[in-house]
């Protein structure tokens, strides 16, 4: 199965989220967006993708958020992705593409529903949290 990872090294959730991924026998090709941007275009197909406004992909915590004052309503899809193009951490993380479909992976685990399931085996989080059981089982 092809999959991407938008993926910034330096956050937990964007960790856990990999190594889900690894852990189900699938080397993604890992974008560190931060290093990388997507382009305007790539995002926006993302978020329609995902079934969710562009707003959505957006990222408050420890960025500039508002102070761009990205919390106006009216701001354009546009102009929140000039936002994002000047300013990538703006865009949340991480985001992962396969061809079951695109998601912003915020918690973690979120990235099993568009991976195989078959043969799942015991997965811990780096804070300890169990997300799959000794018997293969999705905790929800």
């Amino acid at each position: 199965m092809d999959v991407v990872i938008y993926h910034n090294p330096a956050c937990g959730t964007s960790r856990n989220t990999l190594a889900l991924i690894r852990h189900v026998g699938i080397e993604p090709h890992v974008v560190e967006y931060l290093k990388s941007p997507p382009s305007r275009a790539l995002i926006a197909q993302m978020a329609a993708r995902a079934g969710e406004p562009l707003r959505a992909l957006l990222r408050e915590k420890g960025t500039p958020f508002a102070e761009l004052g990205l919390d106006d309503p009216g701001l354009t899809d546009d102009q929140l992705l000039d936002a994002i193009e000047t300013h990538p951490i703006l865009l949340n993380r991480p985001i992962v593409v396969t061809p079951r479909g695109v998601r912003l992976c915020r918690p973690s685990e979120g990235v099993l529903d568009l991976l195989p399931e078959d043969g799942l085996q015991p997965f811990i989080k780096e804070d300890g949290e169990v997300v799959i059981d000794e018997d293969g089982l999705r905790v929800r």
